[in-house]
């Protein structure tokens, strides 16, 4: 895939991302992989930053596999982590625990059952 994502994967990234629940998050790998192009994770990327700052879907709860926010180099990290922490999602050391609020939609039967990282 090149750098612009096809139409059918950006529809598709848009619909989960629209699904993640308030104080979960998704990882960008993740969000690939359910939108049917694992190994698309920079695609998905490039899907969520025309989102930023004018979109309702909740563009803030995509990190990377890390648990970080990857916003930080274009000027959203703050704004990003912020969004996240006053959903109750915690960061210790600009990192927050995947274990405990990665989101697998429950529809989802190839969902690992252990957090994609």
């Amino acid at each position: 895939m090149t750098s612009d994502p096809t139409p059918a994967f950006r529809e598709r990234v848009l619909a989960l991302v629209a699904r993640i629940p308030e104080g979960r998050v998704m990882t960008y790998g993740q969000l690939a992989l359910l939108a049917g192009n694992p190994g698309a994770a920079r695609q998905a990327g490039f899907v969520l930053n025309s989102l930023v700052g004018g979109s309702d879907l909740p563009w803030q709860r995509v990190i990377n596999a890390q648990g970080r926010v990857s916003t930080h180099k274009v000027g959203f990290g703050d704004l990003q982590e912020g969004l996240l922490s006053a959903e109750g999602v915690v960061f210790r050391d600009g990192r927050c625990e995947l274990s405990r609020v990665q989101w697998w939609p429950d529809d989802e039967r190839a969902a690992p059952p252990e957090p994609l990282l």
